[in-house]
């Protein structure tokens, strides 16, 4: 399980801080508007009223404690621009921004965020590239709880017949296609064995597919 801190709790923030808690991590979800904390309160580990572009703040909610910080506040430059500073200062370990646009991501990336994410423009080169591309998405969304995930075989799978893994009773999700080099293996029989640098190809709900993919 993972520690996340969401600031700013506007459609992209709750999204984000409601999907993470879903994917069973620890959530703890700011915004200066009560209104909008009070909406995810029931969906997240903690959700609290307070100024992301108050350091002193952020200080005592232990934000130094939690693995990354999510930076959601993308119609207010300058609060973004001090929430931003405010985590890398506190020294959290990644830093993802939302950034209204490729000046603003510019701005950000300049200041020390680890990640920058222009929400329209990461939905049209995934788009895109599902689009002209033969092989399996990332991650392809089935439905509200359930997906196909594309990932690279876990250490501890390599050597391992799928029959030894089974990874359908342990852990939840069905195995319906591997890619290696040499090509791809449509439903694997059970005796198939698991080559380092093999790409899984499953099926199965959020929390099962993150949690065999963190093995």
């Amino acid at each position: 399980m993972k520690t996340y801190v969401v600031a700013g709790l506007g459609r992209f923030g709750r999204s984000m801080a409601r999907r993470l808690c879903e994917l069973g991590n620890e959530v703890l979800a700011v915004d200066k508007n009560p209104d909008s904390v009070q909406q995810i309160a029931n969906y997240v580990t903690q959700a609290v009223v307070a100024d992301a572009q108050d350091g002193d703040v952020l200080r005592a909610l232990g934000v130094r404690n939690y693995d990354c910080a999510i930076v959601a506040i993308g119609t207010d430059l300058s609060a973004s621009i001090l929430a931003t500073l405010n985590f890398k200062e506190l020294g959290v370990p990644m830093v993802v921004c939302k950034a209204q646009d490729e000046s603003h991501g510019k701005v950000l990336e300049k200041i020390g965020a680890d990640r920058v994410v222009v929400p329209e423009r990461e939905y049209a080169n995934k788009l895109a590239q599902g689009l002209s591309s033969a092989n399996v998405l990332e991650y392809i969304e089935l439905s509200q709880d359930y997906g196909i995930s594309e990932f690279e075989a876990p250490l501890p799978w390599v050597g391992k017949t799928l029959r030894q893994l089974n990874v359908r009773a342990k852990a939840g999700v069905n195995i319906i296609a591997i890619r290696r080099e040499e090509g791809i293996q449509v439903s694997p029989g059970a005796d198939y064995t698991i080559r380092l640098k093999d790409v899984i190809v499953a099926l199965g709900d959020y929390k099962a597919l993150s949690a065999v993919q963190k093995r």
